[in-house]
């Protein structure tokens, strides 16, 4: 059952490697994680934990506040902030900080969500 203040997490930390296989994909370069690679841990945890399965993206809006250094472990979370379950809609807070509490980045995320109906009341 979804609620508010429900959340879900990932740790993960990028290598010169992970940077090598961007870059090649993308064409470009850099000395820090690019910002793609990091909203990518918020689209593994929507369709995967929190809603989950079914899920579709419908907005986000997040803002980079700090670089995100190589080989350090970065926390990704998002969390319900509200539920409007009558449209199947699910508002989610992300962020993204390091092991010292720098935030990297944070925003909302608004998903679609598979049988949202018998998750939660409405």
């Amino acid at each position: 059952m979804l609620s508010v203040g429900q959340s879900a997490r990932i740790v993960r930390s990028y290598t010169r490697d992970d940077l090598a296989a961007h870059a090649a994909l993308s064409g470009a370069s850099s000395e820090t994680v690019p910002e793609p690679l990091i909203a990518a841990l918020f689209s593994y945890l929507l369709g995967v934990e929190l809603p989950g399965a079914g899920t579709n993206y419908l907005k986000q809006d997040l803002a980079f506040k700090a670089a995100a250094p190589l080989d350090t472990a970065l926390e990704a979370k998002v969390e319900i902030t509200r539920l409007r379950p009558k449209k199947h809609l699910v508002d989610l807070w992300a962020s993204c900080r390091t092991p010292d509490g720098t935030v990297i980045c944070e925003g909302r995320s608004l998903v679609k969500a598979k049988d949202v109906i018998g998750a939660f009341p409405g």
